[in-house]
């Protein structure tokens, strides 16, 4: 199971994040394309630290949406969710092979991938985006009991998906993300996002209502925007390090 990470979500003089701390412990850097966070130099920056790592680089998208960090879902059209997709990955594909590099993958951000999630029409907007870019594209959405109607249209259009899931935040009994608003959505003791993470690993999760729900995970999702989470992070590398050597042994 990869772990990956939303990073380059500086912007300006503005500084987000630990980069540079939590990307030696990440398998895939989610990196932010200008529309909810970043900057070209800092996208050149971060496809540089992620190289220098030999860190998976993926696009990040989101609504164009800066003021609010794409966090709130905006009226676009079917085409205008298209071309801003493309338009978003397309100049991280350019910096990253003017370094060297490939996009590997596209990872929606916030809203967008709720919505993304939560509605048809909007996955189809981000399939066909993703369908229409050079490259062989991966699409990374969140690990769900249904994905069997996720992965049929995505097999329709030939976009391969990869399914991630969130260690810091609670499950509903449905299997979705408990929305931010509500208590107890996201976790903040290390001790439960460590356990999260080796329940993760042995394919299943514990919901909010104590139930449990098997899920289909490849890439699990970290955050590194402080020193305790970039802890965490790194503690979540070694308790799968250590799951993997017993499983092995």
């Amino acid at each position: 199971m990869w772990l990956n990470c939303d990073l380059g979500e500086s912007f300006g003089n503005w500084q987000m994040g630990c980069d540079a701390e939590v990307m030696p412990f990440i398998d895939q850097a989610n990196i932010a394309c200008g529309f909810h966070a970043s900057d070209p130099l800092t996208m050149q920056q971060t496809v540089r630290l992620a190289l220098q790592h030999g860190v998976m680089l993926g696009a990040h998208p989101g609504y164009p949406d800066l003021v609010g960090f794409g966090r709130r879902s905006l009226a676009c059209s079917h085409a205008e969710l298209v071309a801003l997709i493309r338009y978003q990955v397309g100049a991280l594909q350019a910096i990253a092979a003017a370094e060297g590099g490939q996009v590997r993958y596209v990872k929606p951000h916030g809203a967008l991938y709720n919505d993304m999630m939560a509605q048809p029409e909007v996955f189809r907007a981000v399939l066909e985006a993703v369908a229409g870019l050079p490259g062989e594209l991966h699409l990374l959405a969140m690990a769900v009991p249904d994905h069997a109607r996720f992965q049929q249209l995505a097999d329709e259009l030939g976009v391969p998906l990869w399914w991630e899931a969130f260690a810091d935040r609670a499950y509903t009994p449905e299997g979705r993300l408990q929305p931010r608003n509500q208590a107890g959505a996201v976790y903040h003791d290390s001790s439960r996002i460590l356990q999260q993470a080796l329940d993760f690993a042995s394919g299943q999760v514990k919901t909010t209502a104590g139930t449990w729900l098997s899920l289909p995970v490849q890439s699990l999702c970290v955050h590194g925007d402080n020193p305790e989470s970039v802890a965490v992070v790194r503690g979540i590398r070694q308790v799968l390090k250590q799951g993997q050597s017993g499983a092995q042994g």
